[in-house]
């Protein structure tokens, strides 16, 4: 699931200039029995499976002793998530937090949810990327690991680039954008955006970013 996403275009691009690294772990490789099971039905009944704990616990393990010791947990340089749909809601503050750390651990879940020793006693925080149901964590995984990596210095050619976007600068969204032709059907690029005039530009681009954060925000 991850290799079209993560072998593409800026996260592409980040990892062969090695600004970037990203790992994916199999789950069943920290199975603690010969049949490499990472679920099992939960106590007391109901409906589905639950993630057992041993597997996420030994591959934590085993990641976090690879972390160079001037990155691990208690600097703060590294975090480990839960992607739940109980989670914090991601939002481009919580990307610009993730995007200053060193080292992130995401796992993804499936099944009906987690055992929750997991939660209680092996992550730091949970997160979601919305309201809605997912089958499994990888695809939210993959939003969090774009979101965050494109924050990285270097990863975009300008860093301008993340200034001027949709929810980096307050809540606004961002001014509309036009390029070639001038007209199509009949319909027109704005005058202001043909008149050379940067002052009066910016100010229609303020102006307009405004307006559009009150109609839709």
């Amino acid at each position: 699931m991850f290799s079209g996403p993560f072998d593409e275009s800026i996260i592409k691009r980040a990892k062969d200039k090695k600004i970037v690294e990203i790992n994916i772990h199999q789950l069943r490789d920290y199975a603690v029995d010969k049949h490499r099971m990472v679920d099992d039905r939960p106590f007391g009944g109901g409906v589905g499976m639950v993630l057992k704990v041993e597997p996420v616990y030994n591959a934590l393990k085993a990641l976090k002793a690879k972390i160079p010791d001037q990155v691990r947990d208690d600097s703060g340089l590294s975090r480990t998530i839960l992607l739940t749909p109980q989670g914090r809601k991601f939002t481009q503050e919580k990307a610009k937090e993730l995007s200053k750390l060193k080292h992130l651990i995401l796992i993804c879940g499936r099944y009906e949810g987690f055992d929750e020793r997991i939660r209680e006693h092996l992550i730091d925080e949970e997160i979601s990327i919305g309201d809605y149901v997912l089958t499994g964590g990888e695809l939210p995984a993959m939003v969090i690991a774009e979101t965050v990596a494109r924050l990285v210095p270097g990863v975009l050619e300008k860093d301008e680039a993340t200034e001027k976007e949709s929810f980096s600068e307050g809540s606004n969204i961002e001014y509309p954008q036009y390029t070639r032709p001038e007209e199509f059907n009949g319909w027109k690029v704005p005058e202001i955006l043909l008149s050379g005039n940067h002052a009066e530009i910016e100010k229609w681009r303020v102006t307009e970013s405004a307006k559009k954060t009150r109609l839709r925000g």
